[in-house]
């Protein structure tokens, strides 16, 4: 054991007596120069590529899938809504009001689709995905038996359309919620990773700065040489990379807040349009039930009071032309809901029904699609800003990362090129 021990002592005296040594010193100190400029290089490329990694998630992944889960929530409150007011059409409903819920049953199984190809990212949606693809067609079974008892002139199809409904109403609008609720946050996670402050960075790039600044120093005193021009060239790489990454990272920073502020403001939309949809649901069922409707007249009054918020606050967010529309025509349904409650709870059923399908002027359903129509421009117009952002974010970062790696290397090379001039003079 002492005679293995004795190499083992000498190979130690042997490292520290150079370590006493000017060479010795100068060598570990380039060999720390190198490993510092490396490390801090690699860590602030690592530290911005996953700020770029989360917005091209967000660009390509996050925010299309959560548009599509507003649309599988959309597209099932529309075609709820639609089937209820073809069933108050009478026998053979219109082809517009068919054409309408065909339209969005298939548009609900495109949007489910996609959902479907990027769950991925979120395993626990796997168990709402089957539940919206598996009752769908149930659901549109439902609404087919409905439709032809009702052509019939069978009562009985009304009890079809409501048990479709609450089919909806119960199961699927919730888990296609839920779908919406996850996909949002999503886009919220990585509008958070993307736009937190570089201090990272910022604390990256002062400590390399430091350790040049402390490593010329040291030498100025060692060998009376007031400048080495591999450290000050070295130093002069390290400033450039700790003001370029703060000038690449910061614009990124504000556009994701940007972003952020357009994904809540599309957001806020997107469940006004929905609230819409719903509630003109409860307006036609309310109708359906004949007399027994007044659970879905009572959702109908919390619904729109939650629009009646929703619309206050996209306004609040914003001031363009359509959100002010929304509010307008919000107003003017009112107003003719009013006049169909007043109808239908005197007795004048074909009055009620004919101011709640009616498309003329004064009728709720111009007033309906009108508002319908405003926040589908606001919504396109808000989300083209917020995917306008994602872009101007992901273009501030661009060529950051390689050119951080790029100015780490040149630093360690002129770092050993400074420190080598200095070891020859020893030889």
């Amino acid at each position: 054991m002492l005679v293995g021990a004795q190499p083992d002592r000498g190979g130690l005296r042997r490292v520290t007596g150079l370590a006493r040594t000017t060479p010795g010193r100068l060598s570990l100190l380039a060999l720390l120069l190198v490993v510092v400029s490396l490390l801090v290089g690699g860590l602030t490329a690592a530290s911005v590529q996953r700020r770029s990694a989360a917005l091209e998630t967000l660009a390509d992944r996050s925010e299309p899938l959560a548009f599509a889960a507003q649309e599988v929530y959309r597209a099932m409150a529309d075609a709820d809504a639609t089937a209820a007011g073809a069933f108050l059409s009478g026998g053979v409903e219109s082809a517009a009001l068919r054409q309408r819920y065909e339209q969005d049953v298939a548009e609900a199984a495109a949007a489910l689709s996609a959902a479907t190809a990027g769950a991925t990212r979120s395993p626990e949606l796997t168990a709402a995905l089957a539940t919206l693809s598996g009752r769908l067609p149930v659901y549109t079974g439902l609404v087919e038996t409905a439709r032809t008892h009702n052509r019939q002139g069978n009562p009985v199809g009304a009890a079809y359309l409501r048990q479709a409904s609450h089919l909806m109403r119960s199961e699927l609008l919730p888990t296609a919620r839920e779908l919406y609720r996850v996909e949002t946050g999503n886009v919220v996670r990585d509008l958070d990773r993307a736009g937190s402050l570089p201090w990272p960075e910022l604390l990256l790039g002062v400590a390399a700065l430091v350790a040049l600044v402390l490593a010329q120093r040291w030498l100025t005193r060692r060998t009376n040489r007031v400048l080495n021009p591999g450290l000050v060239v070295a130093t002069a790489l390290s400033a450039v990379s700790l003001v370029w990454v703060p000038a690449a990272v910061l614009p990124a920073v504000h556009h994701s807040a940007a972003s952020r502020d357009g994904a809540a403001l599309v957001d806020v939309l997107a469940r006004a349009r929905i609230t819409t949809l719903t509630a003109r649901g409860d307006e036609m069922l309310t109708l359906v039930a004949r007399g027994s409707g007044a659970d879905y007249e009572a959702a109908f009054v919390d619904r729109d009071g939650q629009l009646a918020d929703l619309l206050e606050q996209a306004r609040q967010r914003t001031g363009a032309p359509p959100v002010v529309a929304a509010l307008e025509h919000h107003e003017r349904w009112r107003e003719v809901h009013r006049r169909v409650r007043e109808a239908d709870d005197r007795g004048d059923y074909t009055t009620a029904v004919a101011l709640a399908l009616g498309h003329a002027e004064g009728g709720a359903a111009t007033a309906f699609d009108a508002l319908d129509d405003a926040l589908v421009a606001a919504i396109g117009a808000s989300r083209a800003r917020l995917t306008d952002t994602i872009g101007r974010a992901r273009g501030a970062l661009g060529g950051a990362v390689p050119g951080v790696v790029l100015l780490a290397l040149l630093t360690a090379v002129a770092t050993t090129s400074g420190l080598w001039q200095r070891l020859k003079e020893y030889r």
